[in-house]
């Protein structure tokens, strides 16, 4: 498939080996979690990649007494948001490899067994008022320039899709998708809803979904083997 410009497939051989590790139906508990958050990492690190330290204009000092100046992660002005339930699975990750903490505010999306349409049944995002002194079109204002938004799986693209709107109405300037897998389809459509605001970074593809909604051959149903909620 063609991707749009958009996203991102890591090619990065250790990940490509823990995806194999993370498809099988063998993994334990333990091991998926470990693996969601191993692949969540490398995506991390390649997704900031392009991204600039700047100067804090503030100093510290070495074990040796020198001073040196500080520096942050440009656009300091991040939030992560993962989706609920699986993207909680992301959220270590990311907070390791930031280097200050960033605000985490939550999603909740579900997808309607039969229409396979995205429910949104929670949502703890920070909104503003708009400021009365400008008006009654006034826009609410968002608490970050950049949403990180997290989710190990993109299937039909619905919930990715639905999330990216939310985060567009809040007034987030870009938003960063993470994702360990998706289906061809599904990528397409999260990449495009907002093709000059949004960067997917996905793990893997899957070429389709099959009638449930679930990625074949996939990895199957992600929140339940994080939480040990098979057979719900």
């Amino acid at each position: 498939m063609a991707v749009p410009s958009n996203v991102h497939i890591s090619s990065h051989p250790l990940l490509q080996a823990k995806i194999s590790q993370i498809r099988s139906s063998s993994s334990t508990t333990r091991e998926t979690r470990g693996l969601v958050n191993e692949i969540a990492t490398i995506l991390g690190v390649e997704a900031f990649a392009g991204w600039k330290a700047t100067g804090t204009g503030k100093t510290d000092t070495t074990p040796l007494g020198l001073e040196y100046e500080t520096k942050t992660l440009d656009p300091a002005n991040i939030a992560l948001v993962p989706i609920l339930r699986s993207g909680l699975g992301m959220i270590d990750a990311m907070n390791d490899l930031l280097p200050t903490p960033v605000p985490i505010y939550h999603l909740g999306l579900f997808r309607e067994r039969f229409s396979l349409q995205p429910v949104e049944y929670y949502n703890n995002l920070p909104y503003h008022r708009p400021d009365t002194s400008a008006g009654p079109n006034a826009k609410n204002t968002a608490a970050a320039n950049v949403a990180i938004l997290l989710d190990p799986i993109i299937a039909t693209g619905g919930t990715a899709e639905t999330a990216i709107q939310i985060l567009r109405e809040w007034g987030v300037q870009r938003v960063v998708m993470l994702s360990v897998l998706g289906s061809e389809e599904g990528v397409r459509r999260a990449a495009e809803c907002w093709p000059e605001g949004v960067e997917v970074w996905i793990g893997a593809l899957d070429k389709e979904t099959n009638e449930k909604g679930m990625i074949v051959p996939g990895l199957g149903d992600i929140g339940d083997r994080l939480f040990v909620a098979i057979g719900k």
